[in-house]
């Protein structure tokens, strides 16, 4: 039996390490790999609490400057988020042409404009390559990497978006985004 916390993620997994590792080569990290601090958020880009989350995330990446490396992971949400696979695949179209996360910024700032019209308007503007992006979205080139992530996250437990891991461990943001700007306060202290 797992115990649930309150946003709805279960306790870790015994392998929850070796799943939460960072692999550059899938993952889109953002911040230095020497950073002592690794945060990993599993995200919905039309999950309203997940565009809650994106400023301050944004502000703490910002204070915290290279102490700490931020990673997305896919989660979607597709019985409740019908657009959201689809501007998954979308943000790791632009991530194979170098632009995740200018992508992953225009998803959640125009959060209401994720259908397939929108996301070629989101591809204009962050420059991409239209060919490119246009038949990768057609042949769903990207879907197994985003079902993938899903399947990691569905291991570790994650029931909700978003769901945030600091230095491989489950952080608890059901009462306030505040407790994870403590938690990584708390590791950058610790790893002093």
């Amino acid at each position: 039996m797992t115990s649930t916390s309150a946003s709805g993620a279960s306790t870790a997994p015994s392998n929850a390490a070796a799943l939460l590792r960072v692999d550059p080569a899938t993952d889109h990290v953002y911040g230095s790999h020497s950073a002592s601090v690794t945060l990993v958020e599993y995200g919905d880009f039309e999950c309203p609490s997940c565009a809650q989350a994106y400023p301050a995330v944004k502000i703490m990446l910002d204070r915290f400057g290279p102490k700490v490396r931020f990673v997305f992971r896919h989660f979607p949400l597709r019985e409740v988020h019908p657009h959201a696979e689809l501007a998954a695949e979308a943000a790791e179209a632009a991530g194979a042409q170098g632009k995740f996360w200018q992508f992953h910024d225009l998803l959640f700032t125009h959060q209401h404009r994720l259908g397939a019209a929108h996301l070629r308007d989101h591809a204009q503007q962050a420059g991409l390559d239209m060919a490119r992006f246009e038949n990768e979205m057609r042949d769903h080139v990207y879907l197994q990497r985003v079902q993938e992530q899903i399947q990691v996250g569905t291991q570790l437990r994650v029931r909700a978006t978003p769901t945030f891991y600091l230095n491989g461990v489950f952080v608890d943001v059901s009462f306030g985004l505040e407790h994870l700007q403590q938690a990584v306060e708390r590791a950058l202290a610790a790893s002093s």
